[in-house]
């Protein structure tokens, strides 16, 4: 029966498929172009399965003819999950004509197609948990407070939601915000907009675990095993849902559904379940997700799902901002006798007393003790504070040090959240992610503003500049030890990063300091302590103890790598690097895209086409992915020439680096204002016109001997 259901769903979604491909090719011809916007891949689910790019309609009914060999007919329970597969084909091809001539078919608050500067966007909060899961709801609970309920718990333990089908309505219907900065995604209201979730997993194995295109078994294998994504399905459950649900069930996702008729469970893949309140509980247990529960006392909920949430400033109550009132954040260690433990102090007026929409400063100082604490962990504690605060519900944290904004909305503060709960939060988290090296911590609000000014002016700004010396005598050559980074081998299992004082990690999240205080919290952890040893060759940033340390920390995948060159065994990539560098031949030089800019390159590839050629964890000579603050470090591709082989890059991502990147061109090569002589969009978007421009300022790509 359940087999039978499935093979019917399946040949009612391939005519519907049949019919709507013969009438767009009646209508624009077989050389229309077809596919997805902001990818690579063309259609991806289909492109993972086959390893074959469909671009044209003609191209798009050869490759029905191929999802038609998938619907084998032995009433095999395997084949009829493989049929499933056949049914998210089809269902993806029946999307990709709504994208016809560049239309833009979902309306908000729905989504549609996820971009794959999305998927890389994804990756660091997977890999470090941040993101447990995936929750793919499906249909239209039993009542709109039902489906609601099982979001926002969902929401609450940092899943990310996304929904198909009338749970849309619902969640409009009682007002719940939704958007991917809350991570709750709504995909589409018919059902083969579900195929959008499913084309994020596909991606993620090419993105990031080195997955053949085409290579079925890898690509099963990788989403059963490193994608945490599960279904819940409310009935009821008609043949084309069952369908797709059997293709979830093939790439690894169980799913949980409350249907009590014609559904007959299959031991951790298709589970029945008829309470929906019990949903969430049963999801976690078939997927084995395990959430991080800490307990913090404040009135509102705190999930990472809540880390995008923007806070407009007709809903907010009160604003702290930096940039016109002193404010500042600052950790400082202490003597144990000087600290006690969870004293949480405001001096000043508490949020109830300022005025509703006003802006104000605020300083707060968080002040902690340990026998392993050391001076150079504060930073890194620090730059925790704007991923904790925007966790908190009704809470929006920009910027760090003394250039921060804090909104707290009418919401939160309705429910009672107050200034002694940013405390709270603070106080729990440090106490919870570095109670290795933290015993004691107290937390000191400053409201007042006389008072806030003079804990940024008299203590802060000292401190900042006494660390920033500090930091900026940390070099390569000054250090006795690396660290690796392997966070990411959760996705992209045979990819080390080399943390160096001057080339952080590629995800632009973990410098030296973070790779350290990392290891001093967890010594058997992600990073691991690489003694500086063997050299092979300085200017290649080539070393022994380096290469035995990639190829024990990639399984062998990996025998050496380079710390300086992109050409000689560069550093592998995993897919969630905020840069891209590749050689533009024409100018002798390189080109740099960040993951933001949607636009075309010199090269004649966008962001999303070098990423498809550069993750994964290969090497890839002549390209390289890097932090957006390595462009500016004095390493940077120096067994090439460095920096000074910059010849683009877009406005954005120029404006950002300019400061420091000019400085280190006037410090190596006495080169006033260099990014004068760095082409953008504004100026070349193809190679011709860059080389025009760069001759004009006289860039010194153009007189370098040649990289290849």
């Amino acid at each position: 029966m359940l087999i039978n259901r499935i093979f019917s769903g399946n040949d009612a979604v391939f005519g519907l498929t049949e019919g709507a491909i013969n009438s767009a090719i009646a209508e624009y011809g077989s050389e229309k172009s077809v596919g997805f916007p902001d990818t690579a891949y063309c259609l991806p689910c289909y492109y993972a399965v086959t390893g074959v790019k469909v671009k044209t309609l003609g191209e798009l009914k050869e490759a029905l003819g191929v999802v038609k060999t998938l619907m084998t007919r032995n009433h095999e329970l395997d084949d009829a999950l493989m049929s499933g597969v056949a049914t998210a084909l089809c269902a993806e091809f029946i999307e990709a004509l709504k994208y016809m001539d560049g239309a833009t078919p979902y309306e908000e608050p729905c989504y549609g197609h996820l971009a794959d500067a999305i998927i890389r966007e994804l990756g660091v909060p997977l890999v470090t948990g941040d993101i447990p899961g995936v929750a793919v709801i499906l249909g239209s609970a039993p009542t709109a407070q039902e489906g609601v309920d099982l979001i926002k718990s969902y929401q609450a333990q940092g899943i990310l939601v996304t929904l198909v089908g009338g749970i849309i309505d619902q969640a409009q219907e009682l007002g719940l915000k939704m958007g991917y900065g809350v991570r709750i995604v709504p995909l589409g209201k018919d059902v083969t907009s579900v195929i959008h979730v499913v084309s994020v997993a596909l991606r993620a194995a090419l993105i990031f675990g080195n997955v053949t295109p085409g290579d079925a078994g890898a690509l099963l294998t990788y989403t059963a095993e490193r994608v945490p994504a599960f279904v819940n399905a409310f009935k009821p459950i008609d043949d084309v849902i069952l369908a797709a649900g059997a293709g979830a069930i093939k790439l690894g996702f169980p799913v949980i559904s409350n249907e009590d008729e014609g559904i007959v469970e299959v031991p951790g893949a298709l589970i029945a379940q008829p309470d929906v309140s019990k949903f969430n509980q049963t999801s976690l247990e078939a997927r084995n997700i395990k959430i991080k529960i800490t307990k913090i006392d404040i009135p509102v909920a705190f999930a990472s799902a809540f880390e995008g949430e923007i806070i407009r400033r007709g809903d907010m109550q009160v604003e702290f901002d930096g940039s016109r009132i002193d404010s500042v954040e600052l950790v400082q260690t202490k003597e144990p006798s000087e600290i006690e433990d969870h004293k949480i102090e405001v001096i000043g007026p508490d949020l109830d007393e300022f005025e509703v929409g006003s802006k104000n400063g605020i300083a707060y100082v968080v002040e902690v003790a340990g026998k392993k604490m050391q001076s150079d962990f504060e930073s890194v504690f620090e730059r925790k504070f704007h991923s904790w605060l925007n966790c908190i519900e009704g809470i929006m944290h920009t910027g760090q040090r003394d250039m921060i904004r804090i909104r707290v909305s009418k919401e939160a503060f309705e429910a009672g959240f107050r200034a002694k709960h940013f405390g709270e939060v603070l106080y729990a988290k440090i106490k919870n992610e570095f109670a290795a090296v933290v015993d004691k911590c107290q937390v000191k609000i400053y409201t007042d503003q006389e008072m806030a000014s003079k804990v940024r002016r008299e203590l802060a700004i000292p401190t900042f500049d006494k660390r920033d010396e500090r930091i900026g005598s940390l070099t390569d050559e000054s250090v006795d030890v690396y660290y690796t980074c392997i966070l990411c081998q959760a996705f992209s299992p045979s990819h080390v990063c080399v943390v160096t004082p001057e080339r952080l990690g590629l995800c632009g999240a973990v410098s030296w300091l973070d790779a350290k205080a990392t290891n001093e919290l967890e010594p058997a952890g992600a990073c691991q302590i690489i003694t500086k040893e063997g050299v092979i060759d300085e200017n290649l940033g080539a070393y022994e103890s380096v290469n035995a340390a990639v190829k024990k920390y990639s399984q062998g995948a990996l025998e050496k790598v380079t710390l300086y060159s992109i050409m000689q065994d560069p550093m592998t990539s995993c897919g969630c690097f905020e840069c891209i560098c590749g050689i533009e031949p024409f100018s002798n030089g390189v080109v740099i895209a960040n993951r933001e800019y949607a636009g075309m390159t010199p090269l004649g590839m966008t962001f999303p086409e070098l990423a498809s050629m550069t993750g994964g964890g290969v090497q890839t000579p002549g390209f390289m992915g890097h932090g957006k603050h390595f462009i500016a470090s004095k390493k940077f591709m120096k067994a090439e020439g460095g920096i000074e082989r910059i010849v683009w890059m877009p406005k954005e991502l120029k404006d950002m680096v300019a400061e420091k990147l000019n400085a280190t061109a006037k410090e190596l090569y006495g080169i006033d204002n260099f990014t004068d002589m760095i082409g953008d969009e504004t100026i070349a978007e193809d190679p011709e016109t860059l080389v025009a421009f760069l001759t004009e300022k006289g860039h010194p790509a153009l007189g370098m001997d040649p990289m290849m």
